[in-house]
């Protein structure tokens, strides 16, 4: 059987020859020349553009969409934040961390308001200390009782905190942050904040829930409206000078302290209190510093202790490295009832209730 040969014959080319040969162009295809080069250009753009216009207005909805979605989720979660605050009055920790970052109110003092921050700060140590040390349940009756008591605390304490602010503000009084250093180290000295930074930090954790920072933060805190006091109530440092001032005179401590002591326990008896020892937590840190560096016979100067005036002598000292004391003191005024002329003048407002 004789084999079919095929043959395959090549594709027509879309030319046509001249008879010497060359290739002419297809009938359809455009003749471009430098003349006509860019009206060729135009015409594939504004074939391109209406594709161009429909992804820029693609990209331009996505961006309108997420921009909305933004938008309803910061609402959202503002909607949630506000009413777990004033309605619910969450203590949680997240709820903490939200008001470190948006500055919701609690109050307003006069013109100033009163971050939540602040409040929640104050009420947060307190429950960490009574359920971590006194295991108290505050679900409980009496817990939930004593947890109303503490934010009340808690919310008195930041608007007073306010006001002292406004006053040390106009009055040029500031604690610095060597201050806040100085005190720690007297705090340290005398073991009163463990014998090491890593037991210092245990303890601010084990009995506040506090670091490093939240405590010098407290400590601040707490020594400018000690300082605010002072300056407020200047009556009593004028007892102090006069009182320090006979002393200086030749007068007898005992009959000084009967005449202007402040401490009704100990005036009767020339002011002594006994034998201190080092270790000793009721006696203030700036006391204690002061009454180690007498001789027997000596008496200080005046020592501002935060919320009193106080001269101290040192009667004897024991064998054993302890004194025999008396003092002279002169008990500042509540600052609370200090600030109250100034409440009166710009009143507070609480935006929440306890």
């Amino acid at each position: 059987m004789k084999k079919r040969k095929f043959k395959i014959s090549k594709p027509s080319l879309p030319a046509v020859l001249k008879p010497e040969g060359e290739v002419l162009p297809p009938s359809d295809v455009p003749r471009i020349t430098t003349d006509t080069v860019a009206a060729h250009r135009e015409e594939v753009i504004s074939g391109a553009r209406k594709y161009i216009l429909r992804l820029g207005h693609t990209k331009n909805r996505i961006v309108g969409i997420t921009t909305s979605l933004i938008i309803l989720a910061i609402v959202a979660f503002l909607a949630y934040s506000t009413l777990a605050l004033y309605r619910f009055q969450t203590t949680s920790s997240f709820m903490y961390r939200v008001t470190q970052v948006v500055p919701f109110p609690v109050a307003k003092a006069g013109s100033d308001f009163v971050s939540y921050e602040s409040y929640l700060f104050e009420v947060r140590h307190y429950t960490h200390y009574y359920e971590n040390q006194l295991k108290l349940d505050f679900n409980s009756p009496e817990g939930k009782q004593q947890l109303i008591a503490f934010k009340k605390q808690a919310l008195d304490k930041v608007v007073n905190d306010a006001y002292v602010k406004k006053i040390a503000k106009e009055r040029n009084i500031t604690v610095t942050e060597k201050q806040v250093d100085d005190q720690i180290s007297l705090l340290r000295a005398q073991n009163r904040l463990g014998d090491s930074d890593a037991v210092f930090e245990d303890v601010l954790r084990d009995y506040w829930g506090w670091s490093v920072d939240d405590f010098r933060r407290s400590l601040k805190d707490q020594m400018l409206s000690q300082n605010v006091a002072a300056a407020l109530d200047t009556a009593t440092a004028d007892r102090a000078k006069v009182a320090l001032a006979e002393l200086n005179s030749g007068a007898d401590f005992a009959a000084t302290a009967a005449k202007y002591s402040d401490d009704t326990a100990s005036k009767a008896s020339g002011g002594e209190v006994g034998i201190i020892e080092r270790t000793k937590r009721d006696v203030s840190p700036q006391t204690m510093d002061a009454l180690y560096k007498l001789q027997p016979g000596q008496y200080s100067g005046v020592i501002n202790t935060g919320y009193s005036l106080e001269i101290v002598k040192n009667l004897e000292t024991t064998a054993d490295g302890k004194i025999k004391t008396a003092h002279i003191v002169f008990g500042f005024k509540d600052i609370s009832d200090q600030l109250n002329s100034l409440k009166d003048q710009q009143k507070a407002r609480a935006y929440i209730k306890n």
